[in-house]
């Protein structure tokens, strides 16, 4: 995680700090995004509705027009869009976002078809044409459908298409409750891999002194710790779903998987281009320096992990640092229950999460602490996280 001394080599002015992260500015943007030609983009909901929850076409039709103009470019483009719950609302007359999940569904039904119908005619000016790609978290735990779904949006980008994303919420019963955009995009990011993720939002990016007096952009997030995470409140938005604390997380995958990701404001006319070319707008996320491979990815991120293996600090070390396997002697216990073949956290003794894996052992058999001399989780299906 030390990408200071890498990044500091090209910084010719002392750099400013925060909270003990170096914050190097331009030098660093342009590097990172010199060579982008996979992008996704996250729009939400907050900058796609207008103050009456109904779709703000206007502003639909300026970021559309931002897209096609990186695909004119020569970049591949991937939508993430938020907006179904709330372009449905109004249809049907919510004055706020529902509780009720069945309500939930039907306002996402009829918003998605609205949402569609405006991107395919917006994108059909510039001569572009749009895919639907409705998916649940399952589709993407699944190993044989993640790589279809890789395979296809692969397939529509080789093809010119630009891919519309949204979480498919009228099925998908959990993701509405608990989950949000923000991390749908991270995954998209992830799964592709993209070059670079933008989350376009109603801020400029992570402020500091939210709602004080003199609120500043973070330009630079090198490292996400509790510092950070305590400077991203909830969201107080009737339609949205997520706050700066899921945009947060989402930078913690793409970060760990070595993808940038820039939080800005999609109310700005060009801020796709400026943030394309390295122009200081909005908060980046240095990603890590080396890329996780695809399999590495899908063990990490793409799960509900069905449960926990406590380690030791002489076993947390010898997975941290010397990239070993998992051994018996290490393990003190097991949350479960999970069978053999599961995702599973691994923890440390305090209870914290520092990697993933596959265990080749059931929580029974480590609970009965009947295990051969072998590993219990092998390196090629460990990520430290």
């Amino acid at each position: 995680m030390h990408h200071s001394l890498r990044i500091t080599l090209h910084v010719p002015f002392p750099p400013r700090h925060l909270h003990g992260h170096l914050l190097p500015t331009l030098p660093v943007r342009k590097e990172l995004l010199n060579n982008v030609g996979r992008i996704v983009v996250k729009l939400g909901t907050g900058v796609l509705t207008d103050h009456r929850k109904q779709l703000d076409f206007a502003q639909l039709e300026q970021l559309v027009a931002q897209v096609a103009q990186q695909r004119k470019a020569g970049r591949e483009a991937v939508l993430v869009t938020s907006g179904a719950v709330g372009a449905g609302m109004g249809v049907l007359g919510y004055e706020k976002r529902p509780a009720e999940l069945a309500e939930l569904q039907a306002c996402a039904a009829v918003g998605q078809c609205r949402l569609m119908a405006a991107y395919e005619k917006l994108f059909a000016q510039f001569d572009l044409r749009v895919a639907q790609v409705l998916l649940t978290h399952d589709d993407l735990q699944h190993h044989e459908r993640h790589l279809n779904a890789r395979n296809t949006l692969v397939t529509l980008l080789a093809r010119g298409v630009v891919p519309i994303i949204n979480e498919n919420d009228a099925v998908s019963f959990t993701e509405l409750k608990f989950g949000d955009n923000d991390k749908l995009s991270a995954l998209a990011a992830c799964l592709l891999p993209a070059d670079l993720l933008v989350v376009l939002t109603n801020v400029d990016g992570v402020l500091e002194n939210f709602g004080g007096h003199n609120p500043r952009t973070i330009p630079t997030i090198t490292r996400v710790d509790s510092a950070i995470e305590q400077l991203a409140g909830g969201t107080s938005s009737s339609t949205a779903v997520g706050g700066m604390t899921s945009k947060i997380q989402a930078a913690k995958m793409v970060m760990r998987s070595g993808i940038p990701m820039v939080i800005a404001s999609g109310r700005k006319k060009e801020v796709l281009a400026r943030v394309v070319t390295g122009e200081e707008e909005g908060t980046i996320f240095v990603p890590q320096p080396q890329k996780l491979k695809s399999r590495k990815r899908w063990i990490a991120f793409f799960h509900h992990p069905k449960g926990a293996i406590f380690v030791d600090d002489g076993a947390k070390k010898a997975l941290r640092e010397s990239g070993k396997s998992l051994l018996p002697p290490g393990i003190t216990r097991s949350e479960g229950p999970f069978a053999a073949g599961d995702i599973v956290r691994i923890c440390d003794a305090n209870g914290t999460e520092f990697a993933r894996g596959i265990s080749d052992f059931g929580s029974d058999a480590i609970q009965a602490k009947q295990l051969p001399r072998r590993e219990v989780i092998h390196r090629d299906n460990l990520v430290i996280l």
